[in-house]
């Protein structure tokens, strides 16, 4: 048997991207690990076991190289329309969709993440 365990991010400032994920999406961290020369904090919620895990090098100070950004983390949420002014105001939508119904918004580091109306009842 095999299952998904995690999806990681690496993040220049850890606390910035735990602000941005809890007012963002709701997620909060769930474990966190400390090693020498990182602290990972993994984050979720109790609508799904899926966990991001997000991990702060110490001493990183550039950047990190998304390169074309063509990867991208989804959410599923049944309340599109609220999340979608959430996320206008927040000023982070950056890019929509419109055809498809979905947009993107990016964190503190660039990542993207889809955020795709619940469609489990159509």
């Amino acid at each position: 048997m095999i299952r998904f365990a995690h999806f990681n991010f690496n993040v220049l400032d850890l606390e910035k991207s735990l602000k941005f994920y809890e007012e963002a999406l709701g997620l909060k961290p769930v474990r966190t690990k400390e090693l020498s020369n990182a602290k990972l904090v993994y984050i979720g919620n109790e609508e799904s076991d899926f966990v991001l895990e997000l991990t702060e090098l110490f001493g990183r100070t550039q950047p990190y190289d998304l390169g074309e950004c063509e990867f991208h983390l989804a959410f599923e949420t049944d309340d599109f329309d609220g999340l979608y002014e959430k996320h206008s105001r927040m000023g982070v939508i950056e890019y929509e969709n419109k055809e498809a119904g979905v947009y993107f918004i990016t964190d503190p580091d660039g990542y993207w993440i889809e955020i795709v109306p619940d469609r489990r009842s159509e």
